[in-house]
């Protein structure tokens, strides 16, 4: 993964990445993702995804969905990475909370990849990756702390 100068092209992109965050519905999901679901299983996290009666099934599937397509962007050359990595923590965050049960989840649905476009973003691009595992051990840190 290369990188380039931003342009005004990848300001407007990280632009309307932030607007959509800002949609209610959405904003309502990235809270209970990001607060109210901790799973401790990869089986927990598929029942969740695949209970489609449920809205934390949609709340999940739009969050991962999102992430996902904001590291495609960055993936394919679309957006400048530092750009984005200065704007866009919680996807990051994000696959700190489900990255020990990725394998799990693959072999649960068939092999069908999960969370493969922030999995590449992160092998690609060492920046993220720096991000990644110092927001890795702050969450240690804090789950730590929360526990004493």
């Amino acid at each position: 993964m290369e990188s380039r100068l931003a342009n005004s092209h990848d300001a407007e992109l990280i632009l309307k990445l932030y607007d959509l965050r800002r949609e209610e519905k959405l904003r309502k999901a990235r809270h209970w993702v990001a607060f109210d679901f901790h799973p401790t299983t990869a089986q927990e996290i598929v029942n969740v995804w695949r209970d489609f009666s449920n809205e934390h099934s949609d709340w999940l599937r739009q969050v991962i969905s999102y992430w996902e397509m904001a590291a495609s962007l960055v993936v394919h050359g679309t957006v400048n990475i530092d750009l984005y990595l200065d704007s866009n923590g919680e996807g990051l965050f994000l696959y700190n909370k489900l990255e020990p049960f990725i394998e799990e989840i693959q072999k649960i649905n068939g092999g069908m990849p999960f969370m493969r476009n922030t999995t590449t973003l992160l092998e690609k691009c060492p920046p993220a990756k720096e991000r990644f595992l110092r927001m890795r051990a702050y969450v240690q840190a804090r789950q730590a702390q929360q526990q004493k």
